[in-house]
């Protein structure tokens, strides 16, 4: 069995190229997570986060709007497919909503992958664009 995390968050004072730039560039990725980053900006390219605990490939990209990436976590099972994660932003006046679409994540690990966005990506992205330093992470 798998299952779909659906979450949406508000970031105020923010342009979608800003949220693009932080997840698509590996340095900007690394810096507003805590964590080693590498990221093609191109489809098909393949990219890794969290020192390699994340890896997959760039499925569909469109400039400022939209992210579509095979996903995958280091610790998942040899039989779990590949997930499927999407970002889309949406711009409202001065702020941007982050839609985000996590699919086919295998059930065992949603819990923690649903918790693990807010923790490891959301709440630091905050942080990162207010300023404010961000702490190195463990390994995942």
């Amino acid at each position: 069995m798998s299952k779909t995390i659906r979450q949406k968050v508000l970031f105020k004072n923010t342009s979608p190229k800003a949220l693009y730039e932080l997840y698509m560039d590996s340095k900007k990725h690394s810096a507003a997570t805590g964590a080693p980053a590498k990221i093609s900006a191109k489809e098909g390219g393949d990219f890794s986060a969290h020192d390699g605990y994340i890896n997959g490939k760039n499925l569909h990209l469109a400039k400022d709007q939209l992210i579509v990436q095979s996903w995958r976590g280091a610790d998942w099972d040899k039989s779990d497919q590949d997930s499927v994660f999407m970002i889309r932003l949406e711009k409202k006046g001065k702020d941007t909503v982050l839609h985000a679409v996590h699919t086919n994540v295998p059930e065992k690990q949603a819990e923690g992958i649903n918790k693990g966005w807010h923790d490891h990506y959301w709440k630091p992205w905050k942080k990162f664009l207010a300023g404010k330093p961000i702490g190195k992470y463990p390994t995942m």
